[in-house]
């Protein structure tokens, strides 16, 4: 496995897989790898010829307060995680490297922004689509990997390749667990041990919403309130940013719920603001 800090030198080496005749595969993270980090190194394993990896903690997609300054690094443990998974070159930038001045340019996607995270955060997602779209532009790959929990980012990225005839073939990917039901995040290490314990609420909720559902199709608004009720009796210390019933195309509200849809929540805990979802076919079951 090689690593690569410049830009110069990951368009070489990707060059050079190239010239062989390899097609490139490529998992953008922010370090702090777990196994659902490490499922897009699969992934793109078994895709591609050529998998690379980038590890770039981002700041233009952090909002002041926010944890940009404690968001967990561990490249050490990281590059020998990706090494382990077969992953062929890491980029790892500096924030120097990455925006070497003041910029003027950034890349923003409209409507699919302005609901879930993106009402708290509205700054988030330009610093996303712009770093995505300089790797992009860096890496040159012929598909990229993105992780399901992540919904609405991958859904503004894949229309932000679409918009701009972006030629990468965005590939989604499932939902990683804790044996317990917790969505995997770098974020999760920062809980303490009660809100660990409290967090698994937002998986049952989601689970709870799936079955209510799947056998009396409630309104969505009926739904949206046992999930807040549920967490709140069970996560007394998470405070709920949103719950949402939503087009999975659009990231629209929707009333009914005998349709395909996704339920989608965030809670904040004083330690970490975590995030989760589940994705229904219109009888029900979960996709």
């Amino acid at each position: 496995m090689k690593t690569a800090q410049t830009i110069a030198e990951v368009r070489q080496i990707v060059s050079d897989a190239r010239t062989d005749g390899a097609t490139v595969g490529f998992a953008p993270t922010m370090g702090g790898l777990h196994e659902g980090h490490l499922s897009l190194i699969d992934a793109a394993r078994g895709e591609c010829d050529f998998v690379v990896v980038s590890i770039f903690v981002n700041p233009t997609q952090f909002a002041p307060g926010e944890d940009l300054s404690t968001y967990p690094r561990s490249i050490e443990t990281d590059l020998a995680a990706c090494e382990a998974r077969g992953a062929d070159l890491v980029f790892i930038p500096s924030v120097e490297t990455m925006y070497p001045r003041q910029a003027v340019t950034s890349v923003t996607v409209s409507q699919l922004t302005e609901t879930l995270c993106g009402r708290n955060r509205p700054t988030h997602f330009g610093g996303v689509c712009t770093v995505v779209a300089k790797l992009f532009n860096i890496v040159l790959p012929d598909k990229a990997f993105f992780g399901r929990k992540d919904y609405q980012q991958l859904v503004i990225v894949a229309r932000m390749v679409e918009d701009l005839d972006i030629p990468v073939e965005i590939v989604p990917c499932a939902i990683i667990r804790e044996t317990d039901g917790l969505a995997m995040s770098t974020r999760n290490q920062r809980l303490s041990p009660v809100n660990r314990s409290q967090a698994v609420a937002l998986h049952e909720a989601l689970q709870s919403a799936g079955d209510q559902i799947r056998e009396f199709h409630r309104p969505a608004r009926d739904i949206i309130t046992a999930m807040q009720e549920y967490i709140q009796a069970n996560a007394p210390n998470g405070e709920i940013d949103y719950i949402q019933i939503i087009d999975p195309q659009t990231l629209q509200d929707v009333e009914t719920t005998d349709r395909s849809l996704l339920i989608a929540l965030a809670v904040k805990f004083p330690e970490a603001r975590l995030i989760d979802n589940m994705l229904l076919d219109s009888a029900g079951q979960p996709q």
